[in-house]
């Protein structure tokens, strides 16, 4: 068995700006963050790879349970896989709004003007499936695979996400955080082994010329911040 790693200090590299230049990116950082919108309807128009590789780059570099970085991000392009995904997805969505869903969730889904039909996962040109390994997979000398337990791997990549939709808006770039329940087919579809499970689904593009979005209201920061 693999002798465990030992600790390892190295020196912390930060830059603190002045207090003026930390106030001006602040507030620019916030005004771009309150223009990013999900997005339904996409372009067809190219990205560029090195966008999406960035941003999943930066994804990656998310703090993590024991930096055990239990994430995978699939990079879907090709366009009959696509329309796989699609499909499947839509006929798990379908389900979920005649069968699934109380009255209650639809009447809170109301106002969005969502249903089970989705077309940007054929439209975007660029599909990013995030799964959370569940827990790690080490194959040993001996030809053995042994099972890693995985800390706290839901936080994890819930807050690897947050960072690549923060990177590809930044880019320029629209996106829409996709969950259709269940989403086993989504390892299936990808071949993904059994220690992983699918997290997310993002279609991600540039906003189609006519795209629309659902005119909404975020929560003021009286009401989500507490001082103490």
């Amino acid at each position: 068995m693999n002798e465990p790693a030992i600790y390892q200090p190295e020196p912390l590299l930060h830059h603190r700006p002045a207090p003026d230049e930390a106030l001006v990116s602040s507030r620019e950082f916030l005004s771009r963050m309150l223009q990013r919108r999900t997005v339904r309807h996409f372009s067809a128009e190219p990205v560029a790879d090195e966008l999406i590789e960035n941003a999943i780059r930066t994804a990656a570099s998310a703090p993590s349970g024991a930096n055990q970085q239990p994430w995978t991000f699939v990079w879907v392009r090709d366009a009959e896989l696509k329309r796989e995904i699609r499909s499947a997805a839509e006929a798990e969505e379908r389900r979920s709004y005649e069968e699934r869903m109380s009255e209650e969730w639809l009447r809170a889904l109301a106002p969005l003007g969502t249903d089970w039909r989705k077309p940007m996962l054929e439209e975007a040109p660029a599909l990013i499936v995030v799964f959370r390994q569940a827990h790690g997979l080490v194959a040993e000398a001996d030809g053995e695979t042994r099972r890693i337990k995985h800390y706290y791997s839901e936080e994890s990549v819930g807050i690897a996400v947050g960072l690549l939709l923060v990177s590809l808006h930044l880019a320029g770039l629209a996106t829409l955080t996709h969950t259709p329940s269940p989403m086993r087919f989504l390892g299936q579809l990808l071949g993904r082994p059994a220690n992983e499970r699918a997290f997310v689904l993002i279609p991600v593009g540039y906003p189609a010329a006519d795209a629309v979005v659902p005119r909404i209201q975020k929560k003021s920061l009286a009401e989500v911040l507490v001082r103490r």
